[in-house]
């Protein structure tokens, strides 16, 4: 195995099973040829398996069905650093998640700030659509899926309840995420952010102060 190969194949293992990888996660290696012949020769090594396009995984193994299908999401964050893209949960996937839906999405799709595109790597395929709402750098999947979740809803549907309801299922690192965000939303969506912080730290205060919440919850 080349020295390359070696170093590369020492970062794979680190990340564990089940990693999703493309080319650009090596280029502090050496040169961008450099890295694609070492990864080439790993995958007929099978060390690790092309999946698509600049696309690689180190497979999680089955004792009967020996290399297993990459998930989803794996396939999705390599594909936007792939491209450069940031990346964040669809509106279906996100409502799902706060319980304001009980469909579970049938299909892996996610938001982007990159173009509308469908991948196939390893006999699945995944969705990844333009956002017109923000992706916010530095934030979780949770802080960026209330983003698309509102974005979807539009003003016009986040009432009371739906405060209530995605107040008490963001912590603080998620709520100053999105206060960070606030310059890049549009406006009506700041405010929205303003009130779901503030009726979380009302409900907090009032769990403290052994008092009733504010609000009440759904």
């Amino acid at each position: 195995m080349s020295a390359m190969a070696d170093k590369i194949m020492k970062r794979v293992r680190a990340k564990g099973r089940g990693w999703v990888f493309t080319p650009k996660h090596f280029i502090d290696f050496g040169t961008r040829g450099s890295v694609d012949m070492a990864l080439s020769r790993l995958a007929q090594a099978s060390e690790i398996r092309r999946i698509g396009r600049g696309l690689y995984d180190y497979p999680q193994l089955h004792d009967k069905l020996g290399a297993l299908t990459p998930d989803a999401e794996m396939i999705a964050q390599a594909v936007s650093a792939q491209s450069g893209d940031r990346l964040a949960p669809s509106a279906a996937a996100a409502a799902n998640r706060f319980g304001l839906s009980t469909q579970v999405p049938a299909r892996s799709s996610y938001a982007t700030t990159g173009r509308t595109r469908v991948r196939n790597a390893a006999g699945r395929s995944v969705t990844l659509k333009h956002s017109r709402a923000p992706v916010l750098g530095n934030a979780s999947d949770a802080a960026n899926g209330v983003v698309q979740l509102l974005a979807s809803l539009g003003r016009n549907k986040v009432d009371a309840n739906a405060i209530a309801h995605l107040s008490v299922r963001l912590d603080d690192k998620d709520l100053a995420a999105l206060l960070k965000g606030r310059p890049v939303m549009p406006g009506w969506m700041g405010d929205v952010v303003l009130r779901l912080n503030a009726h979380r730290r009302g409900s907090i205060g009032a769990v403290r102060g052994g008092k009733n919440s504010p609000e009440r919850l759904s």
